[in-house]
């Protein structure tokens, strides 16, 4: 990913020095490092005799790179292809998005990338396959494993658990509103994962105060339409005084919690957690996403914002709102936020 990422790079620099015929006056993508280098955050590139033009660059994590990102929603090598070609690399004098099919660039990029599209069959220490595929940001990109990836596990388990990362916000609302609309898949059922010493610390030391937070995940996850059930991840400081506090006050939800020792007894710890998901994947659910294609990318903006992070309300720049004018007068407003 990171060779793809900056082979896009090579080739708009080299387009820029041997005549720039696509008029490229603003430049948005980024060369990549897999290492958080803070020092190359900001950099200066074409220095030295006939290497220009000199102009300001930088290098993100590879996790950050839009390759990542596209290789983890693509659902096969040509469309791996066309979406790599997608990536818009800036703009022209006249404002006009330019992408890295203009520069003819998605057939090398996906050819660097056939053999990491392959999805990386592990196993756990009892044995368990376990398929991992793909790390895009959360905070920046949609923060899931590669549908490739998803989609093998639907096709060899009867039963196939999957990770959304960073809490039913972050990691949920992208799961279900970019990767399985893109996928056209729908979850059976949600576990959300929660620990005391993390539910005290987001209480101040206050396990009653910090179960607002999880209250919160719970409102969200329910805003999907997916059953879904609180899996506590036990450790051996737990008092019962306080896993009775969290069963309580989830089943006043309407949400039942089930302890899960998998950290000290494994498989076993979590059979009963298993045995839940199970019933929950037995009913009924129709997956109902948070907004629909057609919506425009402000208001999408504004509907996640208020939804899902509570805010009061979303103040949008000018210059912001121009900017997600031009992507929908390029296409790209049906997309998902």
């Amino acid at each position: 990913i990171t060779t793809a990422n900056n082979l896009l790079c090579a080739l708009i620099d080299n387009h820029l020095h041997f005549g720039n015929e696509l008029n490229l006056q603003k430049i948005y993508f980024s060369r990549a490092v897999d290492l958080n280098e803070r020092a190359l955050r900001s950099i200066t590139v074409g220095k030295g005799v006939n290497n220009g033009p000199e102009r300001e660059d930088g290098f993100l994590i590879t996790v950050a790179s839009e390759v990542m990102a596209v290789l983890c929603l693509a659902s096969d090598l040509k469309d791996l292809q066309q979406r790599l070609s997608h990536i818009v690399i800036g703009e022209d004098s006249a404002g006009k998005l330019v992408t890295a099919g203009d520069l003819k660039a998605g057939g090398a990029m996906a050819v660097l990338l056939k053999d990491a599209f392959q999805p990386n069959l592990v196993q756990t220490l009892e044995g368990t396959p376990a398929i991992i595929h793909g790390g895009p940001f959360a905070n920046i990109a949609h923060g899931c494993n590669s549908i490739a990836a998803t989609k093998l596990g639907l096709a060899l388990a009867d039963y196939s658990a999957t990770e959304a990362g960073f809490a039913a916000d972050l990691g949920a609302e992208k799961f279900m509103d970019i990767k399985c609309r893109k996928a056209g898949i729908a979850p059976n059922a949600v576990v959300i994962v929660a620990t005391i010493k993390a539910l005290k610390h987001h209480g101040e030391g206050d396990l009653l105060k910090g179960l607002a937070n999880l209250e919160a995940h719970i409102e969200n996850t329910k805003t999907y339409g997916i059953p879904l059930v609180v899996a506590l991840n036990l450790f051996t400081g737990d008092s019962e005084e306080d896993k009775t506090t969290v069963k309580t006050f989830t089943a006043a939800l309407g949400v039942e919690t089930i302890e899960a020792d998998g950290w000290l007894n494994g498989g076993e710890g979590m059979a009963n957690l298993a045995r839940a998901v199970v019933a929950l994947c037995e009913q009924k659910s129709q997956l109902q996403f948070l907004y629909p294609d057609e919506m425009s990318l402000a208001d999408k903006i504004r509907t996640i914002a208020t939804k899902i992070y509570r805010a009061g309300s979303v103040l949008i720049p000018d210059d912001v709102m121009q900017k997600l004018q031009k992507l929908e007068e390029a296409g790209f407003g049906h997309y998902p936020v």
